[in-house]
């Protein structure tokens, strides 16, 4: 073919490819979200949606197709979404979180209207079958009591998302602070201050065997890994169930805790800005989500469209072996008021969860200088300076461990700061600033040194994770690195943070190997990092 005959060809193709009414993919990497967009006229509906919504995607393009409707969905996490509706979410017609608490907490000025709960979704633990047998959970009533039992007993653990970053550790962190408080009609800031409710969630939560920013992550790190619960909306279980049974594996056994259940309940909400074209397009959208064939549909996904009951059609997805019963109405805890929420997550972060120990590998090779430089420095100084991390609900525990390994093409200095007081913080923050970058890049080096800190310290009382930022193309090996990581014998995450000419293939082989992730840092850097905390 002549190359005049080649380009035609391509352009015909390119035309076609243009006129389908697929879907467009974006990364918004600004606000660490995802942006996919369904249809290509029409009103636009702009919705800011939490990231279990994903799954929908199918049948949100199906809607677009046949109504001529664009739709943008833009995925954050339900702390993100809050703050957008804190903030008049100026860039969204609709909000989509996974449960009403971000609605009611974010929306001060009383913009989102026609609220509806699109499904529904248990918070509840999955716990390997032949274990559930063992400590006597099948076919039984359970408590909080009696799992905070089993973990004080060393009978059981379990991996759960950031309760400051993912709506399903918020909801079943909340669950447990009423369980373990007698379950009082709602919990009051009262309650928080009671000394036995602080020890026995410090111990509950000491349980905790991995943590994750985000509930469908967690449910790829459990089937990849080997843990033996998770705690996870009762939808993402079912799906991993699945997995585990195709794979020929143990399914999970789901237990309902009757004094601390939390529900997710999907709202989607429309945010009025006198827009009458634009309202009415919502709600045709949102009347075909609650049509009966959309909602059986989302019941084959393994969601919930009501508290008592599914479709015959879909009996069989929610299976009584697993511990489901769906004849059984679910009975969800009073959710606080907004300020106790608030105190609860503060508290969460600051003083119950399970300490971090965090090592910072900080790449200062030479191509840092200048831009790389000065925004590892911001990033840090979010984590660091304490009033700025309670902003994100990312502040210290005093009884976790921080520890900072400057590296180029060797490790330049390493300091630990253990206990992490808000002093010890603010002078490893001065330390970060007067880093000056030079020299070549070895990031395998680095993280070999941070195994070596690991190697002294009891990792059970910790939720460790090693956190890499590098803008190049590393030296060194990754065979080393890997023979140091099997002698340690733990399982350590180390996550990455990409910028500037950084090597994808050489992060994701770090990350895969280590069961971790990758952030993508080049738009925002703080905004990555703020990500990343939320695994650790």
């Amino acid at each position: 073919m002549s190359k005049k005959a080649f380009i035609s060809v391509l352009l015909i193709f390119l035309l076609l490819l243009s006129a389908c009414g697929g879907s467009k993919k974006n990364d918004n990497q600004n606000s660490g979200s995802k942006q996919n967009v369904f249809g290509t006229g029409g009103t636009l509906i702009r919705i800011v949606s939490g990231s279990e919504n994903k799954e929908l995607e199918p049948l949100i393009e199906q809607y677009c197709k046949k109504n001529k409707v664009s739709i943008e969905m833009t995925y954050m996490g339900s702390i993100d979404i809050m703050r957008q509706l804190q903030a008049g979410a100026a860039n969204y017609d609709a909000v989509w979180p996974a449960s009403s608490i971000w609605i009611s907490m974010g929306d001060k000025d009383f913009k989102v209207k026609h609220t509806e709960s699109i499904s529904l979704s248990p918070v509840v633990f999955g716990i390997k079958k032949s274990l559930a047998e063992k400590i006597g959970f099948v076919d039984k009533e359970v408590s909080i009591n009696d799992i905070m039992s089993k973990i004080n007993s060393g009978e059981l653990k379990f991996c759960m998302t950031s309760a400051t970053q993912s709506n399903s550790g918020a909801c079943a962190y909340l669950g447990f602070l009423s369980g373990l408080s007698g379950n009082p009609e709602v919990l009051t800031k009262e309650d928080l201050q009671k000394q036995q409710l602080r020890e026995d969630i410090t111990n509950l939560l000491s349980g905790v065997d991995r943590s994750s920013g985000s509930s469908e992550w967690l449910k790829t790190l459990f089937l990849n890994g080997n843990y033996d619960s998770m705690v996870n909306y009762e939808s993402l279980i079912i799906t991993t169930n699945q997995e585990l049974v195709a794979r020929g594996e143990e399914p999970l056994y789901l237990v309902y805790p009757y004094d601390g259940l939390s529900i997710s309940d999907s709202p989607l909400g429309y945010i009025d800005r006198g827009d009458k074209n634009k309202e009415k397009a919502f709600l045709d959208f949102q009347k075909y989500l609650l049509s009966e064939r959309v909602q059986s549909e989302l019941q084959k996904l393994g969601r919930r469209t009501g508290y008592e009951g599914v479709f015959d059609e879909n009996k069989g997805v929610f299976k009584k072996e697993w511990g489901i019963n769906t004849d059984r109405i679910l009975s969800p805890i009073k959710l606080p008021t907004a300020d106790v929420i608030m105190e609860a997550l503060n508290l969460y972060q600051g003083e119950f969860r399970k300490p971090s120990l965090s090592i910072y590998c900080l790449d200062f090779s030479g191509s840092m200088a200048g831009k790389g430089e000065k925004e590892v420095k911001e990033a840090m100084d979010l984590i660091l300076d304490q009033q700025k991390a309670k902003d994100l609900l990312l502040q210290a525990n005093p009884s976790e461990v921080n520890q900072v390994i400057f590296f180029n093409s060797d490790v330049i200095d390493s300091i630990i700061i253990d206990p992490s007081t808000e002093e010890a913080l603010n002078e490893l923050n001065k330390r970060v600033k007067d880093q000056s970058a030079g020299g070549g890049t070895d990031m395998y080096r680095a993280m070999t040194e941070a195994l070596i800190t690991l190697e002294t310290y009891d990792l059970n009382k910790y939720n460790p994770a090693i956190i890499l930022l590098t803008d190049g193309e590393s030296g060194g090996s990754f065979e080393d690195f890997k023979a140091a990581y099997e002698e340690l014998g733990q399982d350590i995450p180390v996550f990455s943070i990409m910028f500037g000419d950084a090597n994808p293939e050489q992060l994701e082989e770090v990350a895969k190997y280590t069961g971790a992730r990758v952030f993508d840092g080049r738009e925002n850097l703080a905004g990555a990092f703020r990500s990343v905390k939320g695994y650790n």
